[in-house]
């Protein structure tokens, strides 16, 4: 089997006869770009052995795994932005809800959402994951804790949850923004058939530690629908690779597509132009976290935050590393590549 990465997958397969996006093109140029001479880059020269080597810049685009894992037409994508927008707006106002309750917590929550619109074998599963705070601003300054593992009833918490979504998609379809539903009546089967079913919010107990509320923004913020790590390789035009069955206890297991599903697949999941997946909400939110949670520090007698120190973002060139060839001298910019072409960003 012929070992592969994303980047080699659209250069096989992407048929530039095939029927994109203009954003979905924008993304796959980029990925085809990422690290090659078109993008331009550095001449690096040993300081001991004279060896030279290319540095090719990245593309930076949010659906490159090359770049991440380091730091559907028109019409489609509005309906994409629509849909993407109802849920977190839906999501955040159940949550609102719950918790500004006096017979709940009686104040003001905080939210941290990312979107994700993948399953592990590439099919569209769209959801948010959300990060909550484990209690509440009230009015008058104190912070009033959730009284268990959990904040609110999962099945009370899914039922509210399923009313407010299914409503705004049915506001949403008669204002004319869902548009793949165009026959008179479609919409109340499907939206009629959504409030039959039984819809579970997944809620995990509260995390106690720092460490770990850090490593879980970590591990979702800046993942994309699948990495070159778990890229298998190509045989017989189709693409090998891994994914894992939650439902059988995380079993990993082995799936191979034919190269043009395969990139289907992975279309489904460029998200249109200047959508936000990461968003704050209630006192985490950017125009008021620092005041907030400055008062809730006050009322749990914490100290003040210390500021970060101050992270370089002037884009200096690194000054070198060990020469892969002689390990004893270091690679040195020699020279900067101009681009080959440009790549809209």
């Amino acid at each position: 089997m012929e070992a592969i990465n994303l980047q080699g997958v659209l250069a096989r397969f992407l048929d530039r006869d095939q029927p994109l996006s203009p954003r979905q093109w924008q993304v796959c140029s980029h990925l085809q770009a990422c690290h090659t001479a078109a993008l331009g880059g550095l001449k690096r020269h040993c300081d001991h052995c004279d060896y030279e080597v290319p540095q090719y810049h990245a593309c930076r685009d949010r659906h490159c795994p090359q770049c991440q894992w380091r730091a559907s037409r028109r019409w489609c994508e509005q309906q994409q932005a629509v849909i993407y927008g109802l849920l977190f707006r839906c999501v955040w106002a159940t949550l609102k809800r719950f918790a500004t309750n006096a017979r709940r917590l009686g104040g003001e929550l905080g939210m941290t959402a990312v979107l994700h619109t993948w399953g592990q074998n590439l099919g569209q599963h769209v959801h948010l994951h959300c990060l909550i705070p484990g209690g509440t601003l009230s009015p008058g300054g104190q912070w009033r804790q959730a009284g268990g593992d959990y904040l609110f009833p999962v099945r009370a918490l899914s039922r509210a949850f399923r009313g407010k979504l299914v409503s705004a998609l049915r506001t949403a379809a008669q204002h004319g923004e869902l548009h793949r539903i165009t026959w008179p009546g479609d919409i109340d089967n499907t939206l009629g058939g959504l409030m039959q079913t039984e819809w579970v919010v997944y809620s995990k107990p509260c995390v106690s530690h720092t460490e770990s509320v850090v490593a879980y923004l970590a591990r979702y913020s800046h993942r994309i629908a699948i990495s070159d790590q778990r890229l298998l390789g190509t045989e017989d035009g189709q693409v090998v690779f891994q994914y894992k069955v939650y439902r059988d206890h995380d079993t990993q297991k082995v799936m191979r597509l034919s190269g043009v599903e395969f990139i289907r697949r992975f279309l489904l999941h460029v998200l249109p132009k200047g959508l936000m997946r990461l968003r704050h909400y209630g006192f985490l939110a950017n125009c008021c976290r620092a005041k907030k949670l400055a008062r809730i520090r006050i009322a749990l007698a914490q100290d003040p935050a210390t500021s970060p120190a101050a992270e370089d973002t002037t884009g200096t060139v690194c000054d070198g590393y060990p020469c892969p060839k002689c390990h004893r001298g270091i690679m040195r910019v020699l020279t900067l590549l101009p681009p080959l072409r440009w790549v809209d960003h």
